[in-house]
């Protein structure tokens, strides 16, 4: 279990540089990079770890790559991830199998709780099972409201970031904006799953309605993991019923007792923030803007964004200046711009079932028309550093 460091008391006690907010792999990352520049960081979450997150839990090559650039290259095979060789996309009764390189599949549990590791041991304080929110700017810094149980104190750093997520509360007044139709996320785990699903490979089903992941964890468990129209949620019964209908319609073995499993949902996954800082606040992560991914894409991005704030970030504590803010706005537009584009191109194509069905039967006559699309969805992004 990854305990904390400091307790309530001391958050307001000592006079934090940074303060994160969100210990997933954009906050965990960003605070240890922080950290090892010398930077007085202090780490909430409000979860307790190890914890579970709807996630595909696929790392893909440019995340590993990002994680190679910063020196936590073995930290993925330390901790047992499965290697990734192909994908099987499935819509109706075609199936195509492809190849895609150099990934791996991880828990959240265990992912998250390697990269909270690695922060503490950079430096950074880590406060779990603390709910925050933003506070106002006062004059050197800006105030994080921090509160556990019945007990509430205020906390006071040179720069916020803001890296809690789809659904994370910190934010007022940058709130962002869904576009009508966006699918939400839901996921569970499965303990047992039929011999079908292999290791080594994540199984794509597309059907009306949405599309669901399937992969084998490192313990031999199966992450599900879909992006669901709500009406068909609503039609089904529950976000389990829904995932039971795309595998059927998708002709691929059913997951026994799938609908009984403890699901959880996500807000919607599309979203964009007007803009991803403000005064002493930068946002990053899922926080600062979403598209539904696809092989790992979701958490590639956040490592590199955690990467490419960290210089940025470190500046500000030694003192603001409103150019930080905007140049982290670009910064951030163009990382990630285009290849969240390149998602939403493919996630648009997705909601045509009859499209789907005509791409499957066609690569699997020739797969070799795939390899641009997965070559650049495994390109390292740019701007990661590298040792």
């Amino acid at each position: 279990m990854t305990t904390a460091t400091v307790h309530l008391g001391q958050a307001v006690e000592h006079g934090w540089d940074a303060i994160v907010v969100g210990a997933g792999p954009a906050g965990a990352l960003a605070a240890r990079e922080l950290a090892r520049q010398g930077t007085r960081v202090l780490l909430v979450d409000r979860a307790t770890f190890p914890r579970w997150k709807v996630c595909g839990c696929c790392l893909n090559r440019q995340a590993l790559a990002t994680l190679q650039g910063v020196g936590l290259g073995g930290l993925a095979g330390r901790w047992g991830a499965v290697p990734l060789k192909a994908v099987r996309l499935a819509a109706r009764a075609r199936r195509v199998l492809l190849p895609l390189p150099g990934g791996a599949a991880l828990s959240r549990e265990r992912l998250d709780s390697a990269l909270v590791e690695a922060a503490v041991q950079a430096g950074a304080a880590f406060l779990p099972g603390t709910w925050a929110a933003l506070g106002s700017v006062t004059g050197e810094g800006r105030q994080v409201i921090l509160r556990q149980g019945g007990q509430q104190v205020e906390a006071t750093a040179r720069v916020v970031l803001a890296a809690n997520g789809l659904g994370g509360g910190l934010l007022t007044g940058l709130r962002a904006r869904a576009p009508k139709g966006s699918r939400i996320g839901a996921g569970a785990v499965a303990a047992t799953a039929p011999p079908f699903y292999t290791p080594g490979i994540i199984f794509m089903a597309c059907g009306t309605g949405g599309y669901a992941g399937l992969v084998r964890l490192e313990d031999g468990r199966l992450d599900v993991a879909a992006a669901l129209d709500p009406e068909l949620v609503r039609q089904a019964g529950g976000p389990g019923r829904a995932v039971e209908s795309i595998l059927a319609e998708a002709n691929l073995p059913p997951v026994p007792g799938l609908a009984g499993l403890a699901w959880r949902g996500t807000p919607a996954l599309t979203r964009q923030l007007p803009r991803p800082a403000a005064e002493r606040l930068f946002v990053l992560g899922d926080a600062a803007g979403y598209i539904e991914p696809f092989t790992g894409e979701g958490i590639a991005w956040a490592l590199a964004s955690a990467v490419s704030l960290a210089p940025l970030a470190a500046c500000a504590c030694r003192g603001w200046s409103a150019a930080l803010a905007d140049e982290w706005a670009r910064l951030h537009r163009r990382q990630l711009g285009r290849r969240q584009r390149l998602c939403r191109a493919v996630t648009a194509a997705l909601r045509h079932p009859s499209l789907v069905r005509l791409a499957v039967g066609v690569l699997a006559w020739m797969p070799a028309l795939a390899q641009p699309l997965i070559r650049r969805l495994n390109l390292i992004p740019p701007g990661t550093a590298q040792q």
